[in-house]
């Protein structure tokens, strides 16, 4: 059981204490990590996610609180793909990813 939480706005602005409200509500669903990012959509961010949301001016905010189930060293949410363009949170585990990943090795 994780937790996510996220904020989509019309104009740039900070919005860190929001988000950092909302993630705090859910830490019951998930004590063991959190991280949040914000962005400007379109623009690309590489940063790994942060312990605290920042203050930059942005038009989307994403927070996680995460439970340790399977990965138990960690896996900080958000995450991003290689070049920073694509950002996810998500809730679950991904139980096969053996398979998954000796899938990927091979193409």
């Amino acid at each position: 059981m994780c937790g996510i939480a996220g904020i989509c706005s019309k104009e740039r602005a900070n919005r860190g204490d929001i988000l950092s409200g909302m993630t705090s509500a859910l830490e019951h669903r998930g004590p063991d990590e959190w991280g949040y990012v914000s962005l400007n959509p379109g623009e690309a961010r590489l940063d790994r996610a942060a312990n605290l949301p920042d203050d930059r001016d942005a038009r989307v905010w994403l927070g996680h609180r995460r439970l340790r189930i399977i990965d138990i060293t960690g896996s900080r949410q958000p995450l991003c793909n290689e070049d920073g363009t694509v950002w996810v949170v998500f809730n679950g585990e991904i139980y096969n990813y053996p398979e998954i990943r000796s899938d990927l090795l091979k193409r």
